[in-house]
């Protein structure tokens, strides 16, 4: 148990005197000691718990509101937007290169599109980007690592050694080669980066299962004839489902930064479809006359990343059991 539970536990739940017990037996009950709770109840605390956690930690609030909003751009972005066709190739000569005003928030580019309506389109297409790329790494990270730590012997050591030719190539560079290899656009950027991506969890998973199948339940449950699919599924993968959801919550915001890497060189969505490292890659020729056209997206990226890096290291100090900051 965390010490941050430990805390939130003491607060909301003091010990409780027991009444009828006569003058001499009297005794404090613990939390501990009280009936079991229904699962909505249990559900109830665990929530309870999760806000407490995170308004006493003005990071972590600070990410989840980053995210939150994140999250709505992505969803209501298009009726929300004033010009929803400049993420389409529209163009308004006469209106280019405006500095920010009261009809142009964010001012316009050298199509003369307002560059506030393509920021936030481009949330939506990040969004994607960072879901589809973290799915897959955890789709194919996860059973290797599971496999590798358990059973180990020689799955483990082929596992590992495929992991490790990888992991000994920068992400960056072989996610360059193969895009190079199937060519520029954002779905293949995805592709690129989600090979890449995997050896992490094939990594962090593979230490937890190596951990856990030592632990004396795996022993009693092996002793009692469970087979290996049961504990696998029934003890080891749920026990590894914390570090799994603190990195994967991490992974959101590289995985973002990474495709607009990938757009900033070229390698990434193709115009006119809004994207945040396209835009700024843009922009760079018309610096510095025209700074808000390379500030807003590069703010948007800033502000996201941040907010996936702060909500992840909130979750550690929620989910990691020997975490003392709590």
């Amino acid at each position: 148990m965390s010490s941050a539970f430990a805390a939130w536990k003491k607060r909301a739940h003091p010990p409780v005197v027991a009444a009828g017990w006569g003058n001499r037996e009297t005794r404090a009950l613990s939390a501990a000691e009280a009936p079991a709770l229904p699962s909505g109840g249990r559900a109830l605390r665990h929530i309870q718990f999760f806000a407490w956690v995170v308004g006493r930690n003005p990071p972590t609030m600070l990410g989840l509101l980053l995210v939150f909003a994140f999250f709505v751009l992505a969803a209501i972005g298009p009726s929300i937007v004033p010009a929803p066709g400049d993420a389409t190739g529209a163009m308004h000569l006469a209106d280019k290169l405006q500095p920010p005003s009261g009809v142009h928030w964010f001012g316009t580019d050298e199509m003369g599109d307002d560059i506030f309506s393509r920021v936030v389109l481009a949330t939506r297409t990040s969004l994607w980007v960072g879901l589809t790329i973290t799915l897959i790494a955890v789709a194919i990270g996860t059973p290797l690592g599971v496999a590798a730590g358990y059973f180990g012997r020689t799955i483990r050591t082929v596992i590992m050694r495929v992991t490790d030719m990888f992991l000994c190539v920068p992400g960056l560079v072989l996610a360059l080669a193969i895009v190079a290899a199937l060519g520029p656009g954002i779905l293949h950027g995805v592709v690129a980066l989600a090979i890449v991506w995997w050896p992490g969890y094939v990594r962090l998973i593979e230490a937890k299962a190596l951990t856990l199948r030592a632990e004396p339940f795996v022993d009693a449950a092996r002793t009692m004839g469970a087979s290996d699919l049961r504990i696998l599924f029934g003890h080891i993968l749920p026990n590894c489902v914390s570090p799994l959801v603190v990195k994967a919550s991490m992974d959101m915001g590289l995985a973002i930064l990474a495709a607009a890497s990938l757009g900033f060189i070229g390698l990434g969505a193709k115009p006119p479809a809004p994207e945040w490292g396209a835009m700024i890659a843009t922009a760079r020729s018309y610096m510095p006359d025209c700074w808000w056209y390379s500030l807003f997206p590069g703010l948007f990226i800033f502000l996201t990343v941040l907010g996936f890096n702060l909500l992840g290291d909130g979750l550690r100090d929620i989910l990691d059991p020997r975490s003392v900051r709590g």
